[in-house]
């Protein structure tokens, strides 16, 4: 539900005090109300609904006097503190909007009695975990030196932040709570995503190809669709316990040719798009300092030895340079993607005095630029620039500082072969997203340190630059984050660092003729099994939620678990007396972060030293305001403009982290590419 900035607190504490008398007077009394048992969970659910209500105002009160001192500047409103409190009010807004809605409606003769009240003992779970976060946030308000949302520090409250994230209940976030604080627009999407995670999820490992498993979620996804708690539940299960290897092999899943080819369609058409292999031969490049002196640079080296680097070119208009022989003999695509080069009546333009170099998102462990086309094609159109995006080497089979080296590299190689791309590189801009963020900005530092050419500026969307689990007031967000779990965070990064011990295994191709034969009687098998557990699950979603292996609560329990304590509540002392969360019958494994690597400068730049980060160039940090690693983006931008550094941040507000893949889903992921289109246009004039 969308929140008004601007809207009183105190009017939506008394809102929903209201709502929870009117709902609890009108179902407490004699009433001939047919519900029964139904009417006493509704009122239960209002009554711990109302004490939250009340708990929650003096907290909410007092971030409301202090979170502004944590802003990066007075226009720039956004910090973790801001965002719990957004997050909590959207939560509160549902709630005021359902009770009004169950008080006009509860004698009518189509009131749906059970839905209505599952939805709000839902918001009432999903209320009692936020009171929880605000709780811990208010510890780090008090434990934190001013205006800093990280200590920076190992300490005990970041241990107790994963600690609480372990035992906490989640599965209320991801079933019929999914997606509130987000974009209305947006909420379609999560539900499709996180039911199709959980469905790949119970087929992941099977021994089929990918058209057998594609097949099986499909059909085991129809009882996803219509039970929301068995949802919740099974996506808690999966966000807390598998393994790289599931998440890896999923977010891969926008590789394939289906979704890459409807991209394509959907996209600006681009007259450029083929990839480069560039072999790991030494570069020279002058010195900023003495231009007749040039420095090394070695090609990558890191864990696998000398090896090529990957990159692909991307250009709305062909020109000069791009199809001429020299870099055609570095295409990796046979002939190369270039579709007017053939044709004589079209022009080919000059070079242009701009160059954009990509580094894609992926937590450093998945996907490739083919994920990131929709939107480079776009960049390459508005901008009119050619586009070279780097296809990096991914953890964890090449930790740090495989791919920085790789990066690097290709950077190098660009501002040398400017002219095989179609620009004079006069202006070159850095962009990335999330860990393709965090390299564009260690790509700059490793230029500095080398006395070559820095680039002009950075667009660094959402940038990863602690790498850490250091507890923030945005981090506290994993907790419910459907995209960016703190299970799966912490994967990556013990992938990055090196520390992530598990193999990846490469994925199976999922055209081939030999899987085909094979996977035929499993797939008959599998589809005769899924068809009859979701016809199962529309006869008796009851039955099905008890066989699943995390099975929910029962009904009359649903959304309302036990406020028991967990294995580690002796190190609970930050709640108040009396409440405790919700815990979890699934409790995640979270590996440390503590391997040394993860507090290298160039793993987390973030604590980098100032003579590592001086020289920079101008930074523009494109954040939201409910991304989990928003405090990463105010605490770098605070820095960097500290020692005077250029640096601006912009905070788009409703969005999830990953919000550049997803273009032309709303208005508001086109509103934010569009701010990033702009901060890029900014560094090239």
């Amino acid at each position: 539900m969308r929140v008004d900035p601007d809207m009183d607190l105190k009017v939506v504490f008394a809102a929903l005090e209201r709502v929870c008398e009117d709902n609890i007077s009108a179902l407490s009394g004699p009433s001939d109300l047919p519900y029964g048992s139904v009417a006493n969970r509704l009122v239960t659910c209002m009554r711990q609904i109302q004490e939250h209500g009340q708990a929650l105002e003096p907290v909410v009160t007092s971030f409301a006097a202090v979170y502004h001192h944590y802003d990066f500047d007075a226009q720039t409103p956004g910090n973790g503190y801001r965002t719990l409190v957004k997050v909590l009010q959207s939560c509160l807004l549902h709630i005021i909007h359902k009770g009004r809605y169950i008080a006009s409606n509860y004698n009518g003769a189509f009131f749906r009695a059970d839905h209505n009240v599952s939805e709000m003992e839902a918001y009432c779970s999903a209320l009692c975990q936020l009171r929880a976060l605000l709780y811990l946030a208010k510890q780090l308000i008090n434990d934190n030196d001013h205006s800093q949302l990280y200590s920076l520090q190992e300490g005990d409250l970041s241990r107790k932040f994963v600690q609480e994230y372990s035992s906490m209940h989640k599965a209320c976030f991801y079933g019929r709570c999914l997606g509130f604080q987000f974009s209305p627009t947006l909420r379609p999407f999560l539900q499709t995503v996180v039911i199709s995670m959980v469905s790949y999820g119970e087929t992941f490992g099977k021994q089929q190809s990918g058209l057998g498993m594609a097949a099986l979620s499909l059909l085991t996804s129809g009882k996803y669709v219509i039970d929301p708690e068995l949802r919740g539940a099974e996506f808690e299960r999966i966000t807390q316990n598998l393994d790289l290897q599931f998440w890896k092999s999923f977010w891969n899943l926008t590789e394939s040719g289906l979704i890459t080819g409807f991209s394509r369609i959907t996209s600006s058409p681009v007259q450029v798009n083929f990839t480069l292999t560039l072999p790991p031969v030494t570069l020279r490049l002058p010195l900023v300092s003495d231009p007749s002196l040039s420095a090394s640079v070695s090609p990558p080296l890191a864990h696998c030895g000398p090896g090529p680097v990957h990159v692909r070119l991307i250009s709305s208009e062909l020109r000069e340079g791009q199809d001429s022989e020299e870099l055609l003999a570095f295409s990796r695509t046979d002939p190369p993607h270039i579709n007017a080069s053939h044709l004589p009546w079209v022009q080919k333009h000059p070079r242009s005095p701009w160059l954009l170099i990509h580094f894609h998102g992926g937590g450093f462990v998945a996907q490739t630029s083919r994920s990131h086309e929709n939107y480079l094609r776009s960049w390459s159109k508005e901008l009119n620039v050619p586009v070279l995006s780097v296809d990096y080497s991914l953890s964890p089979e090449a930790p740090f500082p495989r791919a920085l080296e790789e990066c690097f590299y290709a950077y190098c190689w660009a501002l040398k072969n400017c002219h095989l791309l179609g620009s004079t590189a006069e202006r070159v801009c850095l962009a990335g997203d999330s860990a393709g963020g965090n390299l564009c900005i260690t790509v700059s530092m490793k230029a500095i340190s080398s006395g070559i050419r820095v680039p002009n500026g950075i667009m660094a969307a959402y940038p990863a630059t602690l790498l850490t689990t250091d507890a923030s007031p945005s981090r506290l967000l994993t907790l419910i984050d459907p995209l960016l779990p703190l299970s799966v965070l912490t994967k990556c990064i013990n992938a990055y660092a090196g520390t992530e011990s598990q193999a990846v295994q490469p994925a199976v191709a999922s055209g081939s003729l030999s899987s085909l034969g094979r996977d035929t009687a499993i797939l008959l098998n599998d589809l005769t099994q899924g068809a009859s557990n979701w016809i199962q699950s529309y006869l008796d979603p009851l039955r099905t939620t008890a066989r699943s292996p995390s099975s929910t609560p029962s009904k009359n329990t649903r959304g309302m678990l036990s406020h028991t304590s967990s294995p580690n509540s002796d190190g609970h002392k930050g709640y108040p007396d009396g409440f405790e969360p919700l815990r979890s019958e699934c409790l995640a494994f979270i590996r440390p972060t503590s391997c040394p690597i993860i507090r290298n400068p160039f793993v987390s730049p973030l604590l980098a030293p100032k003579n590592l980060l001086r020289g920079l160039p101008h930074v523009h940090i494109v954040a939201s305001a409910l991304d989990a690693l928003l405090d990463d983006s105010v605490m770098f931008a605070k820095k960097l403009r500290d020692m005077g550094q250029p640096v601006s941040l912009t905070v788009v507000e409703d969005l999830p982290h990953g919000f550049l893949s997803l273009s032309m889903i709303s208005k508001e992921t086109d509103a934010a590419l569009e701010i990033c289109v702009e901060q890029i246009r900014e560094v090239f004039q």
